[in-house]
Protein backbone atom coordinates (compact mmCIF):
# COMPACT_ATOMS: atom_id res chain seq x y z
CA UNK A 1 0.00 0.00 0.00
CA UNK A 2 1.35 3.40 -1.01
CA UNK A 3 0.49 6.20 1.41
CA UNK A 4 1.03 9.86 2.25
CA UNK A 5 -0.59 9.59 5.69
CA UNK A 6 1.52 11.46 8.21
CA UNK A 7 2.52 8.78 10.68
CA UNK A 8 2.64 11.38 13.46
CA UNK A 9 -1.07 12.15 13.10
CA UNK A 10 -3.92 10.31 14.79
CA UNK A 11 -4.82 6.84 13.58
CA UNK A 12 -8.49 7.49 14.37
CA UNK A 13 -11.11 9.57 12.62
CA UNK A 14 -14.53 11.07 13.26
CA UNK A 15 -17.47 9.76 11.27
CA UNK A 16 -21.27 9.82 11.43
CA UNK A 17 -23.03 6.59 12.31
CA UNK A 18 -26.48 5.30 13.23
CA UNK A 19 -27.28 1.95 14.83
CA UNK A 20 -31.03 1.98 14.13
CA UNK A 21 -33.45 3.62 11.74
CA UNK A 22 -35.32 6.66 13.01
CA UNK A 23 -35.46 10.43 13.35
CA UNK A 24 -32.45 12.74 13.27
CA UNK A 25 -31.50 11.91 16.85
CA UNK A 26 -30.17 8.51 15.72
CA UNK A 27 -27.27 10.31 13.99
CA UNK A 28 -24.14 10.16 16.14
CA UNK A 29 -20.53 11.23 15.59
CA UNK A 30 -18.17 8.38 16.56
CA UNK A 31 -14.41 7.82 16.55
CA UNK A 32 -12.95 4.79 14.78
CA UNK A 33 -9.68 3.61 13.32
CA UNK A 34 -8.83 5.05 9.91
CA UNK A 35 -9.49 2.20 7.45
CA UNK A 36 -6.89 0.84 5.05
CA UNK A 37 -7.60 0.34 1.35
CA UNK A 38 -7.74 -3.18 -0.07
CA UNK A 39 -6.68 -4.09 -3.60
CA UNK A 40 -8.35 -1.80 -6.13
CA UNK A 41 -9.30 0.77 -3.48
CA UNK A 42 -8.12 4.19 -2.38
CA UNK A 43 -8.30 5.97 0.96
CA UNK A 44 -9.55 9.56 0.69
CA UNK A 45 -9.08 12.33 3.23
CA UNK A 46 -12.58 13.77 2.85
CA UNK A 47 -13.11 17.50 2.44
CA UNK A 48 -16.74 17.55 1.30
CA UNK A 49 -19.55 15.00 1.61
CA UNK A 50 -22.74 15.90 -0.22
CA UNK A 51 -26.18 15.32 1.26
CA UNK A 52 -28.96 13.83 -0.85
CA UNK A 53 -32.64 13.03 -0.18
CA UNK A 54 -31.82 9.30 -0.21
CA UNK A 55 -29.76 9.94 2.95
CA UNK A 56 -32.67 10.95 5.17
CA UNK A 57 -35.05 8.43 3.60
CA UNK A 58 -32.59 5.61 4.28
CA UNK A 59 -32.02 6.88 7.83
CA UNK A 60 -35.78 6.54 8.38
CA UNK A 61 -35.72 2.99 7.01
CA UNK A 62 -37.44 3.90 3.75
CA UNK A 63 -36.55 2.75 0.24
CA UNK A 64 -34.36 0.15 -1.39
CA UNK A 65 -31.05 1.21 0.21
CA UNK A 66 -32.52 0.74 3.70
CA UNK A 67 -33.43 -2.86 2.83
CA UNK A 68 -29.81 -3.52 1.87
CA UNK A 69 -28.29 -2.16 5.10
CA UNK A 70 -30.86 -3.08 7.77
CA UNK A 71 -29.00 -6.25 8.74
CA UNK A 72 -25.64 -4.42 8.82
CA UNK A 73 -26.20 -1.56 11.28
CA UNK A 74 -24.43 0.42 12.67
CA UNK A 75 -23.72 2.18 9.37
CA UNK A 76 -22.00 5.33 8.17
CA UNK A 77 -24.18 7.13 5.62
CA UNK A 78 -23.24 9.18 2.58
CA UNK A 79 -22.48 8.41 -1.06
CA UNK A 80 -20.98 11.71 -2.26
CA UNK A 81 -17.36 12.42 -1.50
CA UNK A 82 -14.54 14.69 -2.60
CA UNK A 83 -11.08 14.99 -1.13
CA UNK A 84 -7.46 14.01 -1.43
CA UNK A 85 -6.16 10.50 -2.03
CA UNK A 86 -3.83 9.63 0.87
CA UNK A 87 -3.30 5.90 0.31
CA UNK A 88 -3.80 3.42 -2.52
CA UNK A 89 -4.25 -0.33 -2.39
CA UNK A 90 -2.55 -2.91 -4.55
CA UNK A 91 -3.45 -2.96 -8.25
CA UNK A 92 -4.35 0.74 -8.32
CA UNK A 93 -2.51 2.26 -11.28
CA UNK A 94 -4.70 5.22 -12.28
CA UNK A 95 -4.46 7.24 -9.05
CA UNK A 96 -1.70 8.32 -6.67
CA UNK A 97 -1.52 9.90 -3.22
CA UNK A 98 -2.12 13.64 -3.55
CA UNK A 99 -4.71 13.36 -6.33
CA UNK A 100 -7.83 15.51 -5.88
CA UNK A 101 -10.83 13.25 -6.52
CA UNK A 102 -14.62 13.06 -6.28
CA UNK A 103 -17.04 10.21 -6.64
CA UNK A 104 -20.28 8.48 -5.79
CA UNK A 105 -18.96 5.78 -3.47
CA UNK A 106 -20.31 2.66 -1.79
CA UNK A 107 -23.72 2.79 -3.48
CA UNK A 108 -26.07 1.53 -2.17
CA UNK A 109 -24.95 -0.82 0.61
CA UNK A 110 -21.58 0.51 1.80
CA UNK A 111 -21.94 4.30 1.98
CA UNK A 112 -19.26 5.79 4.23
CA UNK A 113 -18.92 9.37 2.94
CA UNK A 114 -19.95 11.18 6.15
CA UNK A 115 -16.44 10.77 7.56
CA UNK A 116 -13.02 12.37 7.78
CA UNK A 117 -11.61 9.45 5.76
CA UNK A 118 -13.45 7.20 3.32
CA UNK A 119 -12.66 4.13 1.25
CA UNK A 120 -13.58 4.17 -2.44
CA UNK A 121 -13.05 1.83 -5.34
CA UNK A 122 -10.46 3.42 -7.63
CA UNK A 123 -12.87 3.15 -10.57
CA UNK A 124 -15.57 5.10 -8.70
CA UNK A 125 -13.70 8.41 -8.57
CA UNK A 126 -12.77 11.11 -11.06
CA UNK A 127 -10.21 13.91 -10.91
CA UNK A 128 -11.61 17.21 -9.62
CA UNK A 129 -11.00 20.22 -11.88
CA UNK A 130 -8.64 22.81 -10.38
CA UNK A 131 -11.46 25.39 -10.68
CA UNK A 132 -13.53 23.52 -8.08
CA UNK A 133 -12.70 23.46 -4.38
CA UNK A 134 -12.99 20.06 -2.73
CA UNK A 135 -15.82 20.90 -0.32
CA UNK A 136 -17.97 22.10 -3.25
CA UNK A 137 -16.96 19.07 -5.35
CA UNK A 138 -18.43 16.82 -2.64
CA UNK A 139 -21.89 18.09 -3.59
CA UNK A 140 -21.63 17.01 -7.18
CA UNK A 141 -21.51 13.25 -7.92
CA UNK A 142 -24.88 11.66 -7.08
CA UNK A 143 -27.10 14.60 -8.06
CA UNK A 144 -25.17 15.42 -11.22
CA UNK A 145 -25.04 11.77 -12.30
CA UNK A 146 -28.79 11.42 -11.68
CA UNK A 147 -29.48 14.42 -13.90
CA UNK A 148 -27.03 13.30 -16.59
CA UNK A 149 -28.27 9.70 -16.80
CA UNK A 150 -31.95 10.70 -16.71
CA UNK A 151 -31.55 13.24 -19.52
CA UNK A 152 -29.11 11.56 -21.84
CA UNK A 153 -29.38 7.80 -21.22
CA UNK A 154 -33.08 7.40 -20.44
CA UNK A 155 -34.80 10.39 -22.09
CA UNK A 156 -32.15 10.71 -24.86
CA UNK A 157 -32.58 14.49 -24.86
CA UNK A 158 -31.43 16.19 -28.06
CA UNK A 159 -30.70 19.73 -29.16
CA UNK A 160 -33.83 21.67 -30.08
CA UNK A 161 -36.18 19.56 -27.95
CA UNK A 162 -38.44 21.11 -25.33
CA UNK A 163 -38.12 19.82 -21.76
CA UNK A 164 -39.95 20.46 -18.49
CA UNK A 165 -37.85 19.96 -15.34
CA UNK A 166 -39.70 19.85 -12.02
CA UNK A 167 -37.97 21.32 -8.95
CA UNK A 168 -35.43 23.02 -11.19
CA UNK A 169 -33.70 24.86 -8.35
CA UNK A 170 -33.01 21.75 -6.26
CA UNK A 171 -29.95 19.52 -6.12
CA UNK A 172 -30.64 17.33 -9.15
CA UNK A 173 -32.75 20.03 -10.79
CA UNK A 174 -30.12 22.78 -10.96
CA UNK A 175 -27.72 20.36 -12.65
CA UNK A 176 -30.42 19.10 -15.02
CA UNK A 177 -31.37 22.57 -16.25
CA UNK A 178 -27.72 23.41 -16.94
CA UNK A 179 -27.04 20.12 -18.76
CA UNK A 180 -30.19 20.52 -20.86
CA UNK A 181 -29.30 24.11 -21.77
CA UNK A 182 -25.76 23.09 -22.66
CA UNK A 183 -27.19 20.40 -24.96
CA UNK A 184 -29.26 23.04 -26.76
CA UNK A 185 -32.72 22.21 -25.41
CA UNK A 186 -35.51 24.70 -24.66
CA UNK A 187 -35.88 24.45 -20.88
CA UNK A 188 -39.00 25.05 -18.81
CA UNK A 189 -38.64 24.55 -15.05
CA UNK A 190 -41.00 24.58 -12.09
CA UNK A 191 -39.96 26.31 -8.88
CA UNK A 192 -41.29 28.58 -6.16
CA UNK A 193 -41.44 32.30 -6.92
CA UNK A 194 -38.36 32.84 -4.73
CA UNK A 195 -36.24 30.73 -7.10
CA UNK A 196 -37.33 32.44 -10.33
CA UNK A 197 -34.30 34.76 -10.47
CA UNK A 198 -31.89 31.94 -9.59
CA UNK A 199 -33.16 29.85 -12.51
CA UNK A 200 -33.21 32.84 -14.86
CA UNK A 201 -29.53 33.43 -14.06
CA UNK A 202 -28.81 29.81 -15.03
CA UNK A 203 -30.44 30.52 -18.40
CA UNK A 204 -33.80 28.74 -18.03
CA UNK A 205 -36.19 29.93 -20.77
CA UNK A 206 -39.44 29.72 -18.77
CA UNK A 207 -40.04 29.37 -15.03
CA UNK A 208 -43.43 28.16 -13.80
CA UNK A 209 -44.50 28.82 -10.20
CA UNK A 210 -45.86 25.41 -9.20
CA UNK A 211 -47.85 27.00 -6.35
CA UNK A 212 -50.00 29.11 -8.66
CA UNK A 213 -49.90 27.40 -12.06
CA UNK A 214 -50.99 23.98 -13.31
CA UNK A 215 -48.29 22.75 -15.71
CA UNK A 216 -50.84 20.68 -17.63
CA UNK A 217 -52.63 23.91 -18.58
CA UNK A 218 -49.39 25.78 -19.33
CA UNK A 219 -47.36 23.18 -21.28
CA UNK A 220 -48.21 20.86 -24.16
CA UNK A 221 -46.39 18.90 -26.85
CA UNK A 222 -43.23 18.47 -24.76
CA UNK A 223 -40.48 16.09 -25.82
CA UNK A 224 -39.25 15.33 -22.29
CA UNK A 225 -40.40 15.75 -18.69
CA UNK A 226 -37.92 15.19 -15.86
CA UNK A 227 -40.07 14.51 -12.78
CA UNK A 228 -38.08 15.00 -9.58
CA UNK A 229 -41.18 15.13 -7.35
CA UNK A 230 -43.23 12.03 -8.16
CA UNK A 231 -46.77 11.21 -7.11
CA UNK A 232 -49.62 13.33 -8.46
CA UNK A 233 -47.16 15.85 -9.94
CA UNK A 234 -45.69 13.10 -12.11
CA UNK A 235 -49.09 11.84 -13.22
CA UNK A 236 -50.37 15.33 -14.00
CA UNK A 237 -47.24 16.04 -16.04
CA UNK A 238 -48.03 13.20 -18.43
CA UNK A 239 -50.63 15.51 -19.97
CA UNK A 240 -47.87 17.92 -21.09
CA UNK A 241 -46.18 15.34 -23.32
CA UNK A 242 -46.36 15.25 -27.07
CA UNK A 243 -47.32 12.01 -28.82
CA UNK A 244 -43.70 10.83 -28.90
CA UNK A 245 -42.59 12.46 -25.65
CA UNK A 246 -41.18 10.68 -22.62
CA UNK A 247 -41.36 11.31 -18.88
CA UNK A 248 -38.54 10.18 -16.60
CA UNK A 249 -39.49 9.98 -12.91
CA UNK A 250 -36.83 9.79 -10.21
CA UNK A 251 -38.60 9.07 -6.85
CA UNK A 252 -38.76 5.27 -6.75
CA UNK A 253 -41.74 5.01 -4.40
CA UNK A 254 -44.26 6.38 -6.97
CA UNK A 255 -42.54 5.31 -10.20
CA UNK A 256 -44.71 2.24 -10.85
CA UNK A 257 -47.94 4.25 -10.47
CA UNK A 258 -46.75 6.91 -12.90
CA UNK A 259 -45.58 4.33 -15.45
CA UNK A 260 -48.97 2.59 -15.25
CA UNK A 261 -50.79 5.90 -15.71
CA UNK A 262 -48.64 6.63 -18.77
CA UNK A 263 -49.47 3.26 -20.30
CA UNK A 264 -53.19 3.94 -19.87
CA UNK A 265 -52.73 7.17 -21.82
CA UNK A 266 -50.63 5.49 -24.52
CA UNK A 267 -47.55 7.46 -23.42
CA UNK A 268 -44.03 6.58 -22.33
CA UNK A 269 -42.67 6.95 -18.80
CA UNK A 270 -39.61 5.41 -17.17
CA UNK A 271 -38.21 5.22 -13.65
CA UNK A 272 -34.48 5.07 -13.02
CA UNK A 273 -31.90 4.57 -10.31
CA UNK A 274 -28.62 6.40 -10.55
CA UNK A 275 -25.41 4.38 -10.77
CA UNK A 276 -21.74 5.33 -10.35
CA UNK A 277 -20.10 6.14 -13.68
CA UNK A 278 -16.67 7.73 -13.72
CA UNK A 279 -16.84 8.46 -17.46
CA UNK A 280 -19.99 10.55 -16.96
CA UNK A 281 -18.31 12.29 -14.02
CA UNK A 282 -15.35 13.15 -16.24
CA UNK A 283 -17.70 14.69 -18.82
CA UNK A 284 -19.43 16.70 -16.11
CA UNK A 285 -16.06 17.83 -14.72
CA UNK A 286 -15.15 19.09 -18.17
CA UNK A 287 -18.30 21.24 -18.32
CA UNK A 288 -17.39 22.73 -14.94
CA UNK A 289 -13.83 23.32 -16.11
CA UNK A 290 -15.14 25.18 -19.16
CA UNK A 291 -17.47 27.29 -17.01
CA UNK A 292 -20.63 25.82 -18.58
CA UNK A 293 -21.94 24.30 -15.33
CA UNK A 294 -21.85 25.70 -11.80
CA UNK A 295 -22.42 23.90 -8.49
CA UNK A 296 -24.62 25.89 -6.12
CA UNK A 297 -24.09 25.26 -2.40
CA UNK A 298 -26.80 26.61 -0.11
CA UNK A 299 -25.04 25.74 3.14
CA UNK A 300 -22.14 23.75 4.58
CA UNK A 301 -22.12 22.05 7.98
CA UNK A 302 -19.40 20.49 10.14
CA UNK A 303 -19.81 16.77 10.87
CA UNK A 304 -20.99 17.60 14.40
CA UNK A 305 -24.03 19.44 12.96
CA UNK A 306 -25.17 16.57 10.74
CA UNK A 307 -28.62 16.48 12.42
CA UNK A 308 -29.18 20.15 11.51
CA UNK A 309 -28.15 19.37 7.93
CA UNK A 310 -30.68 16.53 7.80
CA UNK A 311 -33.40 18.83 9.18
CA UNK A 312 -32.86 21.24 6.30
CA UNK A 313 -32.57 18.38 3.80
CA UNK A 314 -35.86 16.85 4.94
CA UNK A 315 -37.63 20.18 4.54
CA UNK A 316 -37.32 19.67 0.78
CA UNK A 317 -36.79 23.29 -0.30
CA UNK A 318 -33.02 23.49 -0.58
CA UNK A 319 -31.68 25.61 -3.43
CA UNK A 320 -28.84 23.60 -4.97
CA UNK A 321 -26.99 21.42 -2.49
CA UNK A 322 -26.00 20.96 1.17
CA UNK A 323 -22.53 19.69 2.07
CA UNK A 324 -20.75 18.41 5.16
CA UNK A 325 -17.30 19.96 5.57
CA UNK A 326 -15.58 16.88 6.93
CA UNK A 327 -12.38 18.73 7.75
CA UNK A 328 -14.31 19.91 10.79
CA UNK A 329 -15.21 17.17 13.28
Amino acid sequence: METTLDQSTDTVMSHVVYDRFGDRDVLQVARSAIPEPDAGQVLIRVHGAGLNPIDWKTRKGLGFAARQIEAHLPWTPGYDVAGEVVAIGDEVTTLAPGDRVMGMIGFPADGGAYAQYAIAAADEVAIVPEELDLVTAGALPLAALTAWQALFEVAKLESGQKILIHAGAGGVGHFAVQFALERGAHVVATASAGNRDFLAELGVHEVIDYRTTDVAEECYGLDVVLDLIGGETGKRSLHTLGEHGVLVTIPTVTADDIISAAEELGLRAHGMTVRPDVFHLDEIAELIEDGDVKVHIEQTFPLADVADAHALLEGGHVRGKLVLDCRQG
